[in-house]
């Protein structure tokens, strides 16, 4: 995974529920686990944007509730430095599930604007954004 060109702050913890942004037809998901994340041992695992985390699917299309999918942060609330000096938050929390492990956006449009970091990290999940910031 490709390192992002910023001093993001950990936004997330394990269980945090937020939007799924995408017309995958999932809403609110929950964070499950951070893949790849890096951490101190007995310490609960903390994700920030452009990270690649396992959420849970808890409201949308019946038979998608309930079910782990891979996802990507495309937005968080949490003030995060870029190296330029400006601080950079979002309205909400989301994320935009993803079908498999290259990387591949589920659905074909999010709604609302992505991080730049988002572009540099994930280039297949920004082709489908409508914004960046």
């Amino acid at each position: 995974m490709k390192a992002i060109s910023a001093k993001a702050t950990a936004g997330f913890n394990i269980g945090s529920k937020m939007i799924a942004a995408d017309n995958s037809g999932a809403k609110i998901v929950k964070i499950v686990s951070v893949k790849r994340g890096k951490g101190r041992k007995g310490r609960q695992q903390q994700a920030k944007i452009a990270d690649w985390v396992k959420v849970s699917v808890k409201s949308g299309n019946p038979e998608m509730k309930g079910k782990v999918f891979d996802a990507v942060l495309i937005r968080q609330k949490k003030p995060f430095r870029r190296l330029n000096g400006e601080r950079i938050s979002f309205e909400d929390n989301a994320v935009a599930l993803l079908k498999d492990d290259k990387g591949n956006p589920k659905g074909t449009q999010i709604k609302g604007p992505i991080a730049k970091e988002i572009i540099e990290r994930w280039p297949q999940v920004a082709k489908i954004a409508s914004t960046s910031y």
